[in-house]
């Protein structure tokens, strides 16, 4: 039940888990803010654009529907069902990604931190939150049957692991500037 729980937890969030990675490697461009400040701090920062939020939206689209297209395969070989995404469940669950960490870029600009600075909790579950609240937004039929409460404490613990995990990768091999 534990394995079911967790794989469950780990699938129906891939195209959660992707975005922000496609931001980082297809992004790039005009900032979201277009430079603008307020109280003398920038609102979002350099490192939020539009072709990376369009980017990791699309990433994120596309790895729902590959994993609709391989879901009965993938199901007959760990012997259970895996949920399939509607378009609406995919979107909300990757822009609400790409949203989560504009958000948490906020935050953080408006408590004074640098771009690429670190904030606890906030830099792993930001789009967590997020996506969850706009796939139960635009898909909520859906969301409700998927996302039972052992699912999200399974994201919940398992998220930060592989965010740090993937973060630690991508420094390493000079896609971020910082490993967290």
């Amino acid at each position: 039940m534990l394995a079911e729980t967790v794989a469950v937890a780990l699938w129906t969030m891939l195209p959660a888990y992707i975005p922000n990675n496609a931001a980082v490697l297809f992004g790039g461009g005009p900032p979201i803010d277009g430079g603008r400040t307020y109280d003398g701090k920038r609102i979002l920062g350099d490192g939020k654009t539009w072709r990376g939020t369009a980017a990791g939206t699309i990433a994120g689209v596309a790895v729902a529907f590959g994993l609709n297209a391989v879901d009965a395969a993938v199901a007959g070989l760990v012997g259970f069902d895996l949920p399939t995404f509607p378009l609406l469940a995919a979107v909300g669950l990757a822009f609400g990604a790409m949203l989560g960490d504009i958000l948490a870029s906020l935050v953080k600009r408006r408590s004074g931190r640098a771009r690429g600075a670190s904030f606890p909790g906030l830099d792993q579950l930001d789009f967590v939150a997020t996506s969850l609240l706009l796939a139960f937004l635009l898909a909520p039929a859906w969301a409700s049957d998927v996302f039972s409460l052992p699912v999200v404490l399974a994201i919940v613990v398992v998220t930060p692991v592989l965010h740090l995990t993937t973060n630690g990768i991508a420094y390493l091999l000079g896609l971020k500037n910082e490993p967290y």
